[in-house]
C-alpha cells in the first residue's frame, strides 16, 4: 500500500467514526438512547437495514462465490422480498402499536417472563458470536493478505465501532451507516468499473458474459430438487423466506433500525426498500465476482488466493509438488489467454462457439490443479484453511487497482464491517439493558437506563472481540454467519408465530417446545442432516408443533389460566 492509500482509507474511518461521535454526543433519554428519538425517515431506515445486513463478509466473500461458483448463490436472497412484506402487514404494526424498545417485549404481554427472557437469550447468544465473526472476517483475511498482525486488527476494529456506538446509540448507528453505504456503493461501482477497463478492447461486457456464460458462471435458476444442494430457487425461495423473516422480523439488530422511524408509515416504507434493493444489490455484487472470473481469463491468477494457506505448504515437504501445480497453473494460463484473445478476434459464428469450448476444457483442467492444490495444502497443515473463495476479491484489489483505489477499496470492507456491528453491539446493548437488566432491577431513572445501555453495550463490543481474537476460518464466511443464525432463527421465528397467530398456544407449552427445539436442532445441524437453509423451516415448523401438541396433550386449554 502507498502513503495515498493510507491516507484515504483512515481519512474516511475518521470521519465515519468522528462524525457519527459529534453529531449523536447528547441523548435525553431511553428512548432518545436505544431509538434515535424516533425521528428516523424511510430511507434512513432503509439504508440502515440493508447496512446492518451488508457487513464485511459480503463484500469479501460473494465476489469469491461467484468466482468459484457462478451467480447461483443470489438464490439465497429470493425469499426476502416476501418476507419484507409479511413483517410489514404483521410484525412492524405491532411493534409499533405496543411502543415497544425491543421485539422480545411483547413476548411477555403474549405469553411471560420466562418466554421472553429465553428468546432475548437465544438471540444474546447468536448475535453474540456473529458480532465476533463479523469483527474476525475482514481481519483474517486483511492480516493474512497484507501481513498486519491479526489480534491488532481484531482490537482496532472493534474499538472504533465501540467507540461511536456507545456514545451515540441507535441515532449514532443510523448516522454512520448512510456515509458507510456511501462508501460501500461508491468503491464497488468503481472497482466494476475498472475491471470492464482492463478487460482486452475487443471484448465489451456482453462478450464478457458469454465467456462467463460458457463456463457455467450465469447458471443463476435451479429449480431441481436436490435436497444436498445448498442453492436452489426452492431453498431460497422457501428456507430463505423463514430466514428473513426471523432476521428481519425477530433479531433486534433489525428490529431496533425500524423501531426509530418516525411513524408506522416510514418504517414500512424503509423495510419495502430493502425489499426492493437487496436482491438487485446482492446481484452486483455476484457480478463484480463473475467479472473478476473474465478478468483472469485474460491475466494470470495463482493456483491458490489464500497467502497463509500457501505459506503452510510452501514450508513443507510438499514445496516441490506445490511449485509443479505452479508452473502447470502458469502454462495453463498462457494457453488460456492465447485462446481468449482469438476468441475476441474471431468473426464467426462457428469459430467463436469452438472456441468457448476449449477455454471451457481448459478451465476445468484449471479447476482440478485447484483442487490437487488444496488437497496438498490439507496434508501440508491439516488445519490450514483450503477455501479460499474469501480472498478472491482481496488478492485482485491488491494487485490490480491503482493507489488510492486499494485505499478506498479497504474502506469499504473495513465500513461494511463496522456497520453491521454497530448494529449488532447497538442492539445486544439494547435488548441486555430493556429485556434482562431491567425487568429484573426494579425502576430506576431514565438516565440510569441509559448509562446500563451504554455499559451493556461496551461489554458485548469487548465480548465480540474476544469472540473475534479466538475465532477459527471455515468454509465460506458468508455461508458461516448465515449458518450460526440458521440454528436459532427458526426457533425465534416460531415462537414469534405462535404469540401472533395461535391464540390457544399458552406460555408453559411455547417455553417448553422452544427448549427442546433448540436442542433438536443444534443436533441436527451436528450430524449435519440437511443444508442449513432448511434449517429455518424445520426450527420453526418444530416448535410449533411441539407447543401445539404439549398445549392439546399435556397442557389441556382449561388449565392454561395457570401458565
Amino acid at each position: 500500500m502507498e502513503q495515498i492509500d493510507w491516507i484515504i482509507l483512515l481519512g474516511t474511518l475518521t470521519f465515519i467514526v468522528g462524525y457519527g461521535t459529534w453529531k449523536t454526543r447528547k441523548n435525553k433519554d431511553v428512548t432518545d438512547y436505544l431509538k434515535g428519538g424516533n425521528d428516523a425517515n424511510w430511507w434512513t431506515i432503509g439504508l440502515s437495514v440493508m447496512a446492518t445486513q451488508a457487513s464485511a463478509i459480503t463484500f469479501l466473500s460473494t465476489p469469491g462465490q461467484a468466482f468459484h461458483d457462478g451467480m447461483g448463490f443470489v438464490q439465497f436472497y429470493f425469499g426476502l422480498p416476501i418476507a419484507m412484506v409479511i413483517i410489514c402487514w404483521v410484525f412492524i404494526p405491532i411493534y409499533h402499536r405496543l411502543k415497544v424498545f425491543t421485539a422480545y417485549e411483547y413476548l411477555e404481554s403474549r405469553f411471560d417472563r420466562k418466554t421472553r427472557t429465553l428468546t432475548a437469550i437465544l438471540f444474546l447468544i447468536q448475535r453474540g458470536l456473529a458480532a465476533g465473526i463479523t469483527i474476525f472476517a475482514p481481519a483474517i483475511i486483511l492480516s493474512a493478505v497484507l501481513g498486519w498482525n491479526l489480534l491488532y486488527l481484531n482490537i482496532g476494529i472493534g474499538i472504533l465501532v465501540i467507540i461511536y456506538t456507545v456514545s451515540g446509540g441507535t441515532k449514532a448507528v443510523s448516522v454512520t451507516q448512510k456515509q458507510q453505504m456511501a462508501v460501500i456503493f461508491g468503491g464497488m461501482f468503481i472497482a466494476f468499473l475498472l475491471i470492464l477497463n482492463y478487460l482486452p478492447l475487443d471484448i465489451s461486457f456482453t462478450d464478457a458474459l458469454e465467456i462467463a456464460g460458457a463456463n457455467g458462471k450465469l447458471d443463476i435458476l435451479d429449480f431441481s430438487f436436490d435436497f444436498e444442494n445448498r442453492y436452489t430457487f426452492w431453498s431460497g425461495i422457501i428456507g430463505g423466506s423463514f430466514l428473513a423473516l426471523s432476521y428481519f422480523g425477530t433479531d433486534q439488530s433489525q428490529v431496533q433500525r425500524y423501531l426509530s422511524g418516525r411513524s408506522l408509515k416510514q418504517s414500512q416504507m424503509g423495510l419495502i426498500m430493502n425489499g426492493l434493493l437487496k436482491v438487485p444489490m446482492q446481484f452486483f455484487i455476484l457480478l463484480v465476482g463473475i467479472m473478476v472470473f473474465v478478468f483472469y481469463q485474460f491475466n494470470a491468477s495463482p493456483v491458490h488466493f489464500n497467502p497463509a494457506a500457501v505459506s503452510d505448504v510452501q514450508n513443507s515437504t510438499y514445496a516441490s509438488a506445490y511449485n509443479d501445480l505452479s508452473e502447470k497453473k502458469l502454462k495453463l494460463d498462457k494457453q488460456l489467454i492465447s485462446k481468449q484473445l482469438s476468441y475476441s478476434e474471431a468473426q464467426s459464428t462457428s469459430e467463436r462457439q469452438l472456441l468457448l469450448e476449449e477455454i471451457k476444457t481448459i478451465n476445468a483442467t484449471e479447476e482440478s490443479l485447484r483442487e490437487e492444490a488444496r488437497t496438498l495444502i490439507s496434508k501440508a497443515n491439516p488445519e490450514a484453511e483450503t477455501n479460499d473463495k474469501d480472498y478472491v476479491f482481496i488478492h485482485f484489489i491488491l494487485n490490480n487497482l491503482p493507489r488510492g483505489l486499494i485505499g478506498l477499496l479497504l474502506a469499504v470492507i473495513l465500513s461494511a464491517a463496522m456497520s453491521s456491528t454497530a448494529s449488532e453491539l447497538n442492539a445486544l446493548g439494547s435488548t441486555t439493558a430493556i429485556d434482562l437488566y431491567k425487568r429484573n432491577v426494579g425502576v430506576k431513572s431514565e438516565r440510569h437506563y441509559v448509562y446500563a445501555s451504554k455499559w451493556f453495550t461496551l461489554l458485548w463490543g469487548l465480548i465480540a472481540i474476544g469472540v473475534a481474537s479466538i475465532a477459527n476460518l471455515f468454509d465460506n464466511l458468508i455461508q458461516l454467519v448465515n449458518i450460526i443464525g440458521s440454528i436459532f432463527y427458526g426457533n425465534v421465528l416460531g415462537i414469534f408465530l405462535l404469540a401472533f397467530f395461535v391464540k390457544f398456544v399458552k406460555s408453559k407449552a411455547t417455553f417448553i417446545a422452544a427448549l427442546l427445539t433448540q436442542v433438536i436442532i443444534i443436533y441436527i445441524w451436528w450430524i449435519d442432516l440437511m443444508p442449513y437453509l432448511w434449517l429455518n423451516v424445520v426450527g420453526c415448523g418444530l416448535v410449533m408443533g411441539l407447543a401445539v401438541i404439549l398445549q392439546g396433550l399435556l397442557l389441556p386449554t382449561k388449565n392454561a389460566s395457570q401458565d
